[in-house]
Formats: C-alpha cells, sequence, structure tokens
C-alpha cells in the first residue's frame, strides 16, 4: 500500500482540519480516497444535532468511487476477471449534482429545490463538511446543497438524521390572496418562523402579524411566537399557513388575551366532553356519534395535541352522522402505506370494540419498553373519529406526528413497508396497553423429554406473565420450533409467541440449466445434463433435479462447482444458496461420489498444456480444460497416493489403441530428472526438484501409468513444485495440484472430453418464450413456511452438546392459533444478487380458512377463519402504491380504501395479485340445541 507523505497532505489540506490548497501536486486517487476515509472516520466519532452535510449526486459520486478503487468489485462480473474489466477509470470532472435538482441548475444555498422522492444510496450520497470541502477542493464543481443533522424520536428511541428535505410551507398573505414558499427545518421554533414570514413578506413586528395553521384550507389553530418546534405542532410538507395582520383580523383571535399576554396555541376545537374518551365520541366538528357507548366520567385520555383532522371548520353546520367506519385517510405525503395498515387494524372487530370503549385503566405509562400509552392514545383518538365522522376523511396529522416520534424510521416522506409499520403498532400497542406494570425475571428451563403440552403451556404461562394485554389476547398465537443439530443429533424445542406469520412465496417460474457431471471416482465419462429447476430456487433444488436426471443412487452425492478460468472459482456446497447467483454464462459442474463429502479432504487437479504446438504459439504452460475433483480418505497422503488418484480420475479418457508409456523416463519407469526439469516452469515460480526423492521407484504395479508429471500448488496457483512418491503432503483440508500436458500425455489420453464445457444457459438464435409465473395458493405459501430447512450460515445455533455453533435444521409447527390471525406474504426479497418484488397471485380462501391439519395442539378451538381486511401493495420496489380491503361486519360488505377515496368493491374483485397483508378473524363453532346442528360466529361479533 502506498504511504501518503504527511508534509505533502498537509500542504495540501490533507490532514485531518487541514487547510486549503498548497505547493504540492494534486493527490493520488489512493491519497484521496484515503483522506475521505479518515475524514468520515472523523465525522462518525462527533455525531450531534447541528452538524452539516452535504447532499452529493450518486451519479457522480459513484464515479469518483471507481476512480479511487471503493465499489469497484461489485461492478465486476462477480468480480472473476479483473483482467477482462476496463480498471484504468478516468479522474471525475467537477462535481454535478445537477440531476438531482429540480429544473437542472439553481444558485448555490439552501433554497435549491431536490427532486422530491429520492432515495438515498440510489439517487444521493450524504458527505460530511470536510469531505465536501476537500471535493470541491479538488474537483470544484456544484452546487452546494448543504443539509443539518437532527435529532429524532424520543427516550431509548432516538436517532440522528440528515434533514435531506426541510419542512416546505406555502404562505398565504391575506393582505392580497398572494403565496410564497417557506423552506424551514422541521426542528425550527415558531419563534424562527415567525421571523421569517416577517421577512418574506416584509412585516414590520409593531403590526402584530398572526400566522395561522391553515392546514386543508381551514385555520385550525392561531401560531403565536414560542420554542415549541414545527414538527411538535404537525406541520405537514406543502401545507399551508396564513398570515394575518391586526387591523385586517379584528374579527378572529388576535394572539393575545385581555391583557396582553401572547397565547401559545390558541384551538379552534370544540371542547370535548369530559365524558369523551380520547377524543370521542364527540368529535371536533360538532357532530355526535351514532355510537350509544357506556362512558365513565374522568377518562384522562385527551391527546396532548388538537387537530381538525376531519377537515370540518367551526362554523361548518351540523348534519346527520353517517354509518362509522367509512371515512378515508388524507395521503400526507408519501404516507398511503400508512394508511393501508391502519384502515385495517381500525377494521379489525375486536380492536374497534376495544378503543371504542373506557380503556383508560390499561394504559401503562411506566413500561420502558412502551410509549408511555402516547402510541395506544394517538391510535384509539384516530379510531374514534374514523368510526365517528361518516364518510369525511381524516388527516392523520397527529397520530402522524406520534409516530415519527416514536418509530423515526417512519419520518419524513419516503415510501415504507407496510407490513413493518404493522408489525411496529401491534408491538407498541401491546406494550402501551400491557397490563403487567412489573415484569417479573423467569429463568429458561433446559427441557428434555417432556410432552409437547406441558412444555407449551408453561412456557405460555411465562410469556403471559410479563404481556398481558388486548394485542395478546386478540392477535397472539403461538408455534412450536424444533432445532436439530447435525453433528450429534441433539434436539433443541422451544415454544414461541407470534403475532403474524411470514409466509414465502413459492416460485413456479422455472429456469432450464446445463450442467456437467464428471464422475469423482474415475468411473465414467462426463455428460452434461439439462434440467429445468425453480428460477428463484437453490442450489438443493438443482442437486436433486440433477440427481434424478442422472440416476444418482442411494448413498452417492453431488459436489456443485462453478468453473471460471479453468479453476475452481467457487464450491456451492451451501444448499441455500440461491440459484440467482448462477448466471446465464456460468460454466457449472458436479462431481459425483459415493457416500457424503463433508468433512472431506479434496484433491483438485487443474490441467496445463505443455505440448509442442502451445510453446510455438506462446502459450506455455496456459491452463485450459475442467478441473477434476476427488476425495483423499487419507489422513497424510504420499505423492504415491495423489498419482494413484490422478490415475484414477483419468482412466475414462484413456485412448483405446495408446502407445505404452512405461519408459518415457527412465528404464526403470522412474520419473526422469530432465522430464522435473523441463516441466518445472508453473508461472515461473516452481522449486527446484528434490534430489533426495527424485529418483525413488513408484509401485510397479501402476509404473505404466505414472509417467505424467504432478506438482503441487497454492489456492492462487502462484507457485507449485514438483509432487514425487515419497514426497509427505500437508496442504489442510484441499489439495491442489497442476497435471501437465505434453505430447506424450495427448496420445494416451483424450483430453477433449475435458473442453468445452458448455454454459448454464445455451443462448440460441431465437428469443425463448417468457414463461410465466402461475399461481400459488395460500396452503402452498403456508406449507413451504413449515418445511423443514437448515439455519442459514450466518444465524447459526449454538450446541448445548457440541458446545459449537452449529447449522441446524429448523422446523416449525403451528401450536395455537389466535383469533385474529395476520399473513404476510414476503413479495419482497433481497439479497447480494438481486432486489425484487414478486407479482405472484396467491389464491386465499375468503370464507371458510380450514387450518385444523396444520395446527398441533387440538384444544377445541375453531381453526375456520373468514377474510376480513388485505393491505394491498401496486407497483415496484422503492415506490408502488398502497391501498386496502376492509369488510364492514355488520353490513356483510366490502369496501376499497385507497387513501381518502372509499368505495364498495365487489368480493369477487379483492383478490389480486397486489394482496400483501392478509387479516382473518376466527370464526366460532356454537352448538345449539339437542339437534346438536351447529352454526358459526365470528369471534367478537
Amino acid at each position: 500500500m502506498t504511504m501518503i507523505d504527511s508534509s505533502c497532505l498537509m500542504e495540501n489540506g490533507g490532514g485531518v482540519g487541514g487547510g486549503g490548497g498548497g505547493s504540492c501536486l494534486p493527490c493520488t486517487s489512493e491519497e484521496e480516497k484515503q483522506i475521505v476515509e479518515e475524514l468520515n472516520r472523523e465525522a462518525e466519532r462527533d455525531l450531534k444535532e447541528g452538524n452539516l452535510y452535504f447532499v452529493v449526486s450518486s451519479r457522480w459520486f459513484s464515479k469518483w468511487e471507481r476512480y479511487v478503487g471503493q465499489g469497484f468489485v461489485d461492478n465486476l462480473d462477480n468480480g472473476k476477471s479483473l483482467e477482462s474489466q476496463d480498471l484504468d477509470v478516468e479522474r471525475p470532472g467537477p462535481i454535478d449534482n445537477s440531476d438531482i435538482i429540480e429544473g437542472g441548475s439553481g444558485n448555490e444555498g439552501d433554497e435549491l429545490e431536490l427532486v422530491r422522492a429520492l432515495l438515498e444510496g440510489k439517487d444521493y450520497v450524504l458527505v460530511p463538511k470536510k469531505v465536501w470541502e476537500k471535493l470541491v477542493q479538488w474537483y470544484k464543481g456544484g452546487p452546494a446543497l448543504p443539509r443539518k443533522m437532527i435529532s429524532q424520536g424520543v427516550f431509548n428511541r432516538k436517532q440522528f438524521n440528515v434533514e435531506v428535505y426541510p419542512l416546505r410551507l406555502k404562505l398565504i398573505d391575506c393582505r392580497d390572496d398572494s403565496e410564497s414558499t417557506i423552506r424551514i427545518s422541521k426542528k425550527a421554533s415558531l419563534q424562527e418562523l415567525y421571523e421569517r414570514v416577517c421577512s418574506v413578506r416584509r412585516v414590520e413586528r409593531e403590526k402584530q402579524a398572526c400566522i395561522w395553521d391553515y392546514f386543508n384550507k381551514q385555520k385550525s389553530s392561531q401560531l403565536s411566537i414560542s420554542n415549541q418546534t414545527l414538527e411538535e405542532l404537525n406541520l405537514q410538507m406543502d401545507q399551508e399557513i396564513l398570515l394575518e395582520l391586526k387591523e385586517e383580523s379584528s374579527h378572529s383571535q388576535s394572539g393575545k388575551d385581555s391583557t396582553g399576554n401572547e397565547l401559545a396555541v390558541v384551538t379552534l376545537e370544540p371542547p370535548r366532553s369530559p365524558m369523551s374518551i380520547a377524543g370521542g365520541p364527540v368529535m371536533s366538528n360538532g357532530h355526535s356519534s351514532s355510537y350509544s357507548l357506556d362512558l365513565q366520567p374522568g377518562s384522562a385520555l385527551n391527546s396532548s395535541f388538537t387537530d381538525m383532522d376531519n377537515g370540518f371548520g367551526v362554523h361548518s353546520s351540523v348534519r346527520r352522522v353517517e354509518k362509522g367506519g367509512l371515512a378515508g385517510l388524507q395521503n400526507m405525503g408519501n404516507t398511503c402505506f400508512m394508511n393501508s395498515a391502519l384502515q385495517c387494524l381500525v377494521h379489525t372487530p375486536q380492536l374497534v370494540e376495544y378503543f371504542l370503549q373506557d380503556y383508560s385503566e390499561e394504559i401503562n405509562t411506566q413500561n420502558p419498553l412502551g410509549m408511555h400509552g402516547e402510541l395506544a392514545n394517538a391510535f384509539g383518538d384516530l379510531l374514534r373519529k374514523l368510526w365517528s365522522s361518516g364518510r369525511t376523511a381524516i388527516a392523520p396529522r397527529v397520530f402522524k406526528g406520534k409516530l415519527a416520534l416514536f418509530a423515526p424510521q417512519f419520518s419524513g416522506y419516503n415510501q415504507h413497508d407496510s407490513q413493518e409499520l404493522l408489525a411496529f403498532l401491534l408491538d407498541g400497542l401491546h406494550e402501551d396497553l400491557n397490563r403487567v406494570k412489573q415484569k417479573p425475571y423467569i429463568e429458561m428451563k433446559d427441557w428434555s423429554g417432556e410432552p409437547d403440552e406441558e412444555i407449551a403451556d408453561e412456557c405460555w404461562r411465562n410469556h403471559k406473565a410479563r404481556n398481558d394485554s388486548v394485542i395478546v389476547d386478540v392477535c397472539q398465537g403461538q408455534y412450536k420450533s424444533t432445532l436439530v443439530c447435525p453433528i450429534c443429533s441433539k434436539v433443541s424445542i422451544t415454544f414461541d409467541p407470534f403475532m403474524y406469520l411470514s409466509l414465502p412465496l413459492p416460485s413456479t417460474v422455472t429456469r432450464s440449466m446445463t450442467v456437467t457431471v464428471f464422475y469423482g471416482d474415475g468411473s465414467g465419462l462426463p455428460m452434461p445434463y439439462t434440467i429445468s429447476v425453480l428460477k428463484n430456487g437453490n442450489c438443493r433444488d438443482l442437486s436433486q433435479a440433477l440427481g434424478t436426471a442422472c440416476c444418482l443412487e442411494g448413498g452417492e452425492s453431488l459436489l456443485l462447482a462453478e468453473v471460471f478460468d479453468h479453476k475452481i472459482y467457487r464450491l456451492l456446497e451451501n444448499p441455500f444458496e440461491p440459484l440467482v447467483s448462477i448466471k446465464d454464462e456460468d460454466r457449472i459442474v458436479a462431481y459425483r461420489f459415493s457416500g457424503k463429502g463433508t468433512g472431506r479432504r479434496k484433491l483438485e487437479i487443474i490441467h496445463r498444456d505443455k505440448s509442442t504446438l502451445e510453446i510455438l504459439k506462446g502459450n506455455v504452460g496456459k491452463s485450459f480444460g475442467t478441473p477434476l475433483i476427488t476425495y483423499m480418505d487419507d489422513d497424510s497422503p504420499t505423492g504415491a497416493d495423489i498419482y494413484l488418484a490422478a490415475c484414477k480420475l483419468l482412466s475414462p479418457l484413456k485412448r483405446a489403441s495408446s502407445p505404452t508409456m512405461a519408459h518415457s523416463g527412465k528404464e526403470n519407469g522412474l520419473l526422469s530428472e530432465a522430464n522435473a526439469e523441463t516441466s518445472s516452469s508453473c508461472n515461473g515460480h516452481c522449486e527446484p526438484r528434490d534430489q533426495s526423492i527424485g529418483d525413488t521407484e513408484l509401485e510397479d504395479t501402476s509404473s505404466q501409468e505414472l509417467s505424467f508429471q504432478l506438482f503441487l500448488t497454492d489456492d492462487r496457483y502462484s507457485s507449485c513444485k514438483p509432487i514425487f512418491k515419497d514426497s509427505v503432503i500437508s496442504s489442510g483440508n484441499q489439495i491442489k495440484v497442476v497435471f501437465e500436458w505434453t505430447e506424450k500425455e495427448q496420445k494416451l489420453y483424450d483430453s477433449s472430453y475435458l473442453k468445452d464445457l458448455p454454459e448454464v444457459y445455451h443462448k440460441t438464435g431465437y428469443t425463448a418464450k417468457k414463461t410465466r409465473q402461475e399461481a400459488v395458493s395460500l396452503f402452498s405459501c403456508l406449507e413451504a413456511f413449515l418445511t423443514e430447512e437448515p439455519l442459514g450460515p450466518d444465524d447459526m445455533w449454538y450446541c448445548p452438546s457440541c458446545k459449537e455453533h452449529r447449522q441446524a435444521t429448523k422446523k416449525l409447527d403451528l401450536w395455537m392459533l389466535p383469533d385474529i390471525l395476520v399473513f404476510h406474504l414476503k413479495r419482497f426479497s433481497y439479497s447480494r444478487y438481486l432486489k425484487n418484488k414478486l407479482d405472484t397471485f396467491v389464491d386465499f380462501p375468503i370464507h371458510n380458512l380450514d387450518l385444523s391439519k396444520y395446527v398441533k395442539k387440538k384444544d377445541g378451538h375453531s381453526f375456520t377463519y373468514e377474510l376480513f381486511a388485505i393491505s394491498n401493495h401496486y407497483g415496484g420496489l422503492g415506490g408502488g402504491h398502497y391501498t386496502a380491503f376492509a369488510k364492514l361486519i355488520d353490513e356483510n360488505r366490502w369496501y376499497s380504501f385507497d387513501d381518502s377515496r372509499v368505495s364498495p368493491v365487489n368480493e369477487d374483485d379483492i383478490k389480486t395479485s397486489a394482496a400483501y397483508v392478509l387479516f382473518y378473524q376466527r370464526v366460532r363453532t356454537e352448538s345449539k340445541g339437542e339437534s346438536g346442528e351447529t352454526s358459526q360466529v365470528q369471534a367478537g361479533s
């Protein structure tokens, strides 16, 4: 590694905190990389609110990364061929942020507008101030897009984020109805907003300007000078604020009381009844709820924020309230994911019944894992409004503010995952409503041989001793997890709770793959096989299909490998390696063995051409053909063992009429000294022949087969030394040798069988017809979820018997099901090779989902379920649109909830390929009379 001259760095400002330009030559790419890495580390050590970062276009920054050598391996074809890639990358030109700025260009400063919905890492990167200064010093350009770091969240959920998109407000001046745009941090105070408004509209402070929260063009509340932040007041991106002056607004609130004192926030919302709970049933529009509730006095669950969330002003005339549950949710800027999740939850019958009652006694404000009851209050308040406002759309500003406060990952205006939000909400509501105020410490037992029922019951009692809420009552079930150690067969059984089941989507799209099978014991010639496998399958699927095609017998196994540049590039020993990691142009081989290969020493033989023809071409020692692999079961193999194994592997290639080569060297069949000398070139790094063992005679029984020369090489094939009979081989668990082919070997063996290894997919002259994904059933998804499979290499299990981490097999079984059963269909897949969304149509039952055959515990409960809500996702990764379908149980009718738009939908139309999260309710079976006839009643109805 080139070391940077410290004096030069200081003159160039290269030292941390260094100054501007100097007298040294420009930095090299390696120097630039080292300087930036050090400055990034310094910034990470000093994270705090107010730190300045700069937005840089990924298009330009990726060019700089390639220039300095960062991340270039990811851009290579699997990192295989450095020679085949153009690594002489030119130095990038001036910094160019034009592609991420609205209009493509502009002046420097905070007023530049970024293109909406940019994604970090994909569209832009964030660099600390000192890094930006260095980049500008080296490359010039711009424009500069500074952004400040802010702190978001509360309690133990605080995190630092760079505010890439500051709050943008539309200022309406009531004097002339003109509009101005104000860009300001959400962490700014009302005092700062007041000063900015007065500056923009050139209003003198003496004129007593009044600023109103003018959301939905309705005066919600007056914003007077205070230290409250705009985030705390739930001001939203692109919403309106209204400027009034005292002389023009004498008919409205002035912002001061009769004594002249300033008012913090003057709400126009009617006072809530002391009989209401969390803002209901008397709503902010003055409408009475259509629900007749048994409310208790003294409920103190009102939100700390007041909000005209339903869009009604105080002067709206009272009208008849329509039935509840049909209100939409306004989109607050890419919040369709939140709206979809919320509509599913607020139409869950048991949650509706619970939050329309007085739940104040169950609020847990002391739970360190909860949100001091604020999330439950905000959700309950919103649910009441949705069930009390008829068909008027609600703007969930307060709820969104609470969500950003307690889950900063959902703040901002980027698209998020509705299932991830649902998981957070269910867990958060549970902790806020946990009836257990002091969680007891419970020591886990090491079970051994007890009946499953006994273990499951105790595990559930232990869980309930620490977790007891309406969410546990309604939404939590229990599954059995069985782990088996692959080495000692130790079995570990646990029973764990769940709130939803994430089901994989079995793919039916197939892929044609050609794989060449070699015999690892030399018992047959290599043979290519073309098979069909699932496109999204794994190496286990490939091995099984290949084993069927080549008639693999019991006790035999296949070792898959990828060959590149005539060497083994990688062994595909992980059965769960995804097939997407194998490209169509790759070359895959399978070595066929008797028995399993786990833990056995491998011998790999690669081939080098030393024939006269290749020497004349100048290709001395050029690799060719396909490597051969066999297993060496000797603890300390010798050179003779290596030669005999090589003979065995090459025996199928022996020509039928080959001349004998018994005396090609010395008359006694020894390896000739001349042969060792002339064959000692292996990348020019061969060691000299060991004279002490060079003339040792090989066994007579194989002397006619052992006239060729083998060389021991290293993992990088960079050096090699001759192998003789008495050579002691100590190369760990893998031995790599080079077989040199001269004219003699070419006459004895037919090397053509080793050449022309086919690609995985042979491209023909015409385009193959694309295979379409067929529909799969919800049952097949559930069965895939319950299938036994090994743990991933990053999720190893510590075996208490072996005292080591093992890749155990894991089997899940459903033990106990909840009244509300949620299925998450895993449509989004992320791996190092591919990011993808599956649009597979899943055929799920709407009525009578019978899960009895999948449940192990037969406790007399019904295992039949009815669908009542769906969260849908349309579109691709990183965007798309979320909607919801929900059923009004009392009406027995389905509705579509698309943000603020609500409309009836036929039951036949709710099954689509967009279905993402499914909500089912248990159907209880009740006996009637002496006849034994039964009827089905939905749980919670």
